[in-house]
């Protein structure tokens, strides 16, 4: 599986804005024009985006879904979706607006057949694994279970998922790198791929991550925001990196 860079739009109130450490009250907001947004990481190249509706995430109940509809009507390349997807019907809904992969959060641990209910139907699904600490955290981050990140991914081989997205709360959108040791240890226990998601903040965290290898099995890719509307990371850059590994330096208009 290629690594693929996924840039992120997270949305409250139709806006697109990025949290420090999954904290609500700490919110930035990078624009009111999530489509705009949207458009111009296709412009670069990216090949997915991956949005997030943290109002549902938060509440259980979609808020945003004239924005990502607008955005997968616009774009020419698919949206994968997270945030407050807890039933069948909730999945459908985004499926039908155009939604190519849903991301299964909090449901995945309460309610374990759901992925599996989805995925039947021919639905492509990922399982966002959110941890602190080692251990799945839920509801919006708000709620740390006692379930390890590493068996809920282990759960995941046979439940119909096609990968896991793995976010170490602490570090997310605080661009200090990401956690490369649970994610060693993830890589070296679990057999589904993995994208990784939390704490990029420069080249060599994204160079670490590309480079990273266990028994032969590396990362499926990286979910980046905040890094990238800070410019502290140029996405052209970054999939240049993943096409050519020994590429060092885009060079920028």
């Amino acid at each position: 599986m290629s690594f693929v860079v996924y840039p992120a739009i997270d949305l409250i109130d139709g806006k697109c804005v990025r949290l420090y450490q999954g904290d609500y009250a700490k919110e930035t907001i990078y624009g009111d024009d999530p489509i705009s947004q949207a458009l111009k990481f296709e412009s670069d190249g990216a090949k997915w985006i991956h949005l997030v509706d943290l109002d549902a995430a938060r509440t259980g109940s979609l808020k945003n879904t004239t924005v990502i509809k607008g955005i997968c009507e616009e774009l020419s390349i698919p949206v994968q979706v997270g945030g407050g997807i807890r039933s069948s019907d909730t999945a459908k809904l985004l499926y039908d607006i155009g939604v190519e992969r849903t991301v299964i959060g909090t449901a995945a641990v309460e309610d374990p057949e759901l992925v599996l209910r989805i995925a039947k139907h021919g639905h492509r699904v990922a399982v966002g694994v959110d941890g602190k600490d080692g251990y799945v955290a839920t509801r919006g981050w708000k709620v740390t279970t006692d379930l390890k990140v590493v068996d809920l991914l282990k759960r995941l081989e046979t439940s119909g998922a096609e990968v896991g997205i793995v976010t170490e709360i602490k570090r997310d959108g605080t661009m200090e790198g990401s956690d490369l040791e649970g994610l060693t240890q993830i890589l070296g226990d679990v057999n589904i791929p993995v994208i990784a998601s939390g704490g990029l903040g420069s080249i060599k965290d994204f160079y670490d991550l590309v480079g990273l290898q266990v028994n032969g099995s590396g990362l499926a890719g990286v979910i980046t925001g905040r890094a990238l509307y800070e410019k502290c990371l140029d996405l052209r850059e970054l999939i240049a990196i993943t096409e050519d590994p020994e590429h060092v330096e885009l060079e920028h208009d």
